[in-house]
């Protein structure tokens, strides 16, 4: 009596045909996630707001998904393989017994002979379960052995299959190849078919725990060169965030130079991918510009000379004009009606043309860079005292000036810029004007304050611009507009500054000049 030999490969078909029974895989691809935590505890992962940190760990994630990819598909085509070559295995073991000890077999035959025959199959399995099957008696080489493993699915494709069927199953947290053919009582013909059935029908259940160990020692190898490959891949990534990023350090160092004024810095040009076209992009643009700045400061430098030239050039008739004027307002008293008003009209319209020639060459004067300190030991109090008294402004404003306070300033600049605040604080605001004068931490504080209006937000923003008149619909005023600039421009040459204190209730404008008690001239 002969088993019928068929193919491996076509009883899993009709095993899976029939079969609704699913085998879960017993070891799992090895997660992203296990991968990630090892990272984090060896590589100190940059900052993300970064794009060194964002292109690292950009390199790092997909090197780390591509591993793991690739582990999975290493997984599951090594286990498939394993599985295959076990598989296949067992079913030429099991149909070779099948066959050998069918021949020992009388049929009908009884449960002695049917214990013995399963008893012989399973020495020759490795001890698996086997169990032998006839008309209503079942015998098993292992009695105590749970025989669910053997479904009702595999029973069904036996006894409808002349040929072996198999099944892929889980047990106990274990996988199982649970194997099934009928006994056939003739030789197999050409196509692997028995001849007439006995009746009888054989099963065995092999463990494929020893396939799944080597399989799971496989990725486990395969999980230990994770780490490696993805440490390589950050060390990888951070030569080229390297590489990459040069180029744009050195452009942005570049850039902070140009912004600084150096407006003749250029950056190297290499290669010709897109930071060496940022590169030449960034060249053009400070070119264009330094270009550009230099024909601004050419044509600034150039109206700065022609308004001095001017002014210096005005200087001469403006003194013969003042002299005949003031003759002329001497004697206007002896003059007509009309002629001495045109007279008063002409000498103090003169006193105005000489005050903005005055201020024209000082400005100029300070924007070449030609004006330099005289410094004294001054009173201060003395020296305020004696600003008023020369505008005749000594009864219009209250001044508190404690003795005692010195310090070492220029007297004319000093005069220049109490003489501006005041003015301007009397011009534009209303009675009383006051002027105090504080020291305290080797610097000196002089504060004007009238009890007027104030100044609006949008004229407090341009008060210290030059030529800047707070209504611009008069296009006359008694100032030159660059009175307030000037006085700023002394402060700063004696290393201070003037301030504009916010609005207060009960007060007008609020001018501080802040000082050292202790300036010395410039080498």
């Amino acid at each position: 009596m002969r088993t019928g030999k068929g193919s491996a490969q076509q009883g899993t078909k009709g095993s899976a045909e029939r079969s609704a029974v699913t085998a879960a895989p017993v070891a799992a691809a090895p997660p992203a996630t296990a991968a990630r935590t090892r990272l984090r505890g060896r590589v100190r992962l940059p900052r993300l707001d970064g794009l060194r940190g964002r292109l690292i760990i950009t390199v790092v994630v997909v090197a780390l998904i591509s591993a793991v990819t690739a582990t999975a598909l290493a997984y599951r085509e090594s286990r498939d393989a394993v599985l295959k070559r076990a598989q296949n295995a067992a079913v030429d073991d099991f149909r070779n017994l099948v066959e050998r000890r069918a021949a020992q077999l009388d049929v009908p035959t009884d449960p002695r002979s049917m214990a013995r025959f399963a008893t012989d199959v399973s020495s020759g399995l490795r001890g698996s379960l086997v169990v032998a099957r006839y008309r209503d008696y079942t015998a098993s080489s292992d009695p105590s052995a749970d025989r669910t493993r053997i479904t009702p699915e595999l029973r069904a494709a036996v006894r409808t299959r002349t040929r072996v069927s198999l099944q892929r199953v889980e047990y106990g947290g274990k996988p199982w190849l649970a194997l099934g053919a009928p006994v056939g009582l003739d030789a197999p013909d050409a196509r692997g078919s028995s001849g007439q059935p006995s009746g009888v029908e054989i099963f065995a259940v092999v463990s494929l725990a020893e396939e799944e160990r080597d399989t799971a020692d496989l990725v486990r190898s395969v999980q230990g060169g994770l780490v490696p490959v993805v440490l390589l891949a950050a060390v990888l990534a951070l030569l080229a965030a390297r590489t990459v990023l040069r180029p744009v350090r050195r452009l942005a160092r570049a850039t902070r130079r140009l912004a600084t004024g150096e407006l003749s810095i250029r950056v190297e040009e290499k290669g010709r991918d897109e930071l060496a076209e940022l590169a030449h992009t960034f060249n053009e643009t400070a070119g264009a510009l330094e270009h550009t700045v230099g024909e601004l400061r050419e044509q600034e430098a150039l109206a700065r000379r022609f308004v001095a030239d001017v002014s210096h050039e005005l200087r001469t008739p403006l003194a013969a004009m003042t002299m005949v004027s003031s003759v002329l307002e001497e004697d206007a008293d002896q003059l007509t009606p009309d002629t001495a008003h045109a007279a008063r009209t002409v000498s103090a319209e003169t006193a105005k043309l000489a005050r903005l020639v005055d201020d024209l060459i000082e400005i100029s004067r300070f924007d070449a860079r030609a004006v330099a300190l005289t410094v004294h030991e001054l009173d201060m109090a003395e020296a305020v005292r004696a600003t008023l008294a020369a505008r005749g402004w000594t009864d219009r404003v209250a001044a508190d000036l404690p003795a005692g306070i010195r310090a070492r300033l220029d007297r004319r600049r000093l005069d220049v810029i109490v003489a501006n605040l005041v003015g301007n604080a009397l011009r534009h605001g209303a009675p009383p004007v006051t002027v105090t004068v504080r020291a305290a931490d080797d610097r000196l504080t002089l504060t004007v304050a009238d009890h007027g209006p104030g100044l609006a937000p949008e004229v407090a923003r341009h008060v210290f611009d030059r030529f800047y008149k707070a209504d611009s619909a008069r296009s006359r005023s008694e100032g030159s507009g660059l009175g307030m600039a000037i006085a700023l421009e002394n402060a700063r040459l004696h290393g201070g500054t003037i301030e504009l204190a916010p609005p207060a209730p009960g007060l007008g404008a609020v001018f501080t000049l802040r000082l050292p008690l202790r300036t010395e001239p410039a080498s």
